[in-house]
């Protein structure tokens, strides 16, 4: 173990249980890029790129690779639970910028918990027959119940991950297998012909940048490295499995959904990916899909309810929250106080309803968060008295990933309305608002 784990680690007061290896970890990675995105996202993104789309999640791969190699590098430098609030404050030494940064990605949790939750709610009705009871109230029941878990243990979270996980691998895999005799049937560059005075490169790069919001996830790794056997060396290769296992997966669902559905078609349909299962395979009822829908969006509420509590637990560890929100449960080594904060706000935001905007402007701030966490790197790969990891890349690839993820955020800018920018930029206040109180009584802060 490297001298870089949390002084909490050195006391004599109990400390975050490592049991997470590399296939857990890669499985943990995976099942928050494989999430409930895929199921829709296919037809949006067939619907700009054509019969092309399986390119723009080759295109997606290498954008997205490039900040997932530096967090692999970063994670086998400083295996900390706040994760990115972690690295900027090392890299930039500057406690407002890990504020921003760590309670960004706090945020983009809540709102994916709360999201999730509420889609959770829906799926089961539907499956259940249970259209006599309110949404809001099984949304409730599946946010305590998901609290549970998380405040039981994180070998718990771990093996409720791993089946959810293998589940929505599953549903996709089925997909390929339904329709692979589907292969080679169209043309795989077809782009829309109401775009025939684009170039095809751009059709596919335009894409691309909607598709790599589907690997958005490889970020949540880093912060259970505390509870990681050996985190230098699990937390790289973790990490690049789960990426490149993702990759596949899109790319082979890409090419079978617009073999089976042609393209124009896929891009209309509420459900693409079960419209492809009700071509493909007439005899498998085609509510097997939404089955494992729900699975997908209870695995990725839970994943966003660990990472989200580990990285208040890391950044009370960094002095930037409150020290309570640094304890841990005496039995279960779990960081009970900030597990039962996150409860208490999912639940608040699932009661109040109308979170779509916001969910659309933590998106912007995830892409803000890979540019920094990018320039972390560089920066530290610079200073002298820092020490390599077990994991290096050369200093090309984070300055690439900044250039990709600015290029990603201007565009996603130019293209949203103007209520997710301004909600973004609304957040960022209310997050340098809260980090002036809490430095005005800085007695209550360790």
């Amino acid at each position: 173990m490297s001298d870089n784990v949390s002084d909490r680690t050195q006391g004599d007061g109990p400390v975050l249980r490592r049991s997470i290896g590399t296939t857990q970890l890669a499985l943990y990675a995976l099942g928050s890029m494989v999430g409930s995105g895929i199921y829709g996202l296919i037809g949006k993104a067939a619907g700009e790129a054509g019969s092309a789309v399986w390119l723009s999640f080759v295109v997606a791969l290498c954008a997205a690779l490039l900040t997932s190699l530096s967090y692999a590098s970063l994670g086998s430098r400083y295996p900390r639970a706040g994760g990115a609030a972690y690295v900027t404050g090392r890299a930039f030494r500057l406690p407002i910028v890990s504020f921003i940064i760590g309670l960004a990605l706090v945020a983009s949790g809540l709102t994916s918990i709360a999201t999730q939750s509420k889609i959770f709610a829906t799926i089961l009705a539907d499956i259940a027959g249970l259209e006599q009871l309110s949404p809001t109230f099984i949304a409730i029941g599946f946010l305590l119940i998901l609290g549970g878990i998380v405040f039981r243990g994180i070998r718990e979270s771990m093996w409720v991950n791993v089946v959810c996980t293998l589940m929505e691998v599953g549903g996709l895999l089925l997909v390929i297998a339904s329709g692979i005799s589907y292969w080679g049937s169209v043309d795989y560059f077809q782009t829309p012909p109401e775009r025939a005075d684009t170039a095809f490169g751009v059709i596919v790069l335009q894409a691309s940048v909607l598709t790599f919001f589907a690997f958005i996830g490889f970020e949540d790794a880093i912060n259970v490295a505390e509870e990681c056997k050996d985190p230098e060396r699990t937390i790289p290769r973790g990490l690049i499995i789960a990426t490149f296992t993702a990759a596949l997966l899109y790319i082979a669902v890409a090419v079978t959904a617009v073999s089976v559905v042609p393209w124009h078609e896929l891009a209309t349909t509420s459900s693409p990916l079960t419209e492809v299962m009700r071509r493909s395979a007439p005899g498998i009822p085609p509510g097997i899909m939404t089955f494992i829908a729900l699975f997908s969006v209870a695995n990725t509420a839970l994943v966003n309810y660990v990472t989200a509590s580990r990285l208040i637990y890391g950044m009370s560890g960094q002095g930037l929250l409150p020290n309570h929100f640094g304890r841990l449960h005496a039995k279960q080594r779990t960081p009970h106080i900030a597990v039962l904060a996150l409860l208490a706000v999912s639940l608040l935001l699932v009661i109040a309803g109308g979170i779509a905007d916001l969910a659309a402007a933590t998106v912007l701030l995830l892409l803000v968060v890979f540019i920094a966490v990018n320039a972390s790197l560089v920066t530290l790969k610079r200073r002298a008295d820092e020490k390599p990891g077990q994991f290096e890349i050369p200093v090309i690839l984070p300055l690439a990933g900044i250039a990709v993820c600015t290029g990603l955020l201007l565009t996603r800018l130019a293209s949203s309305d103007w209520r997710a920018p301004a909600l973004a930029g609304a957040l960022i206040a209310l997050i340098l608002a809260l980090y002036a109180v809490l430095r005005m009584g800085k007695s209550d802060v360790r």
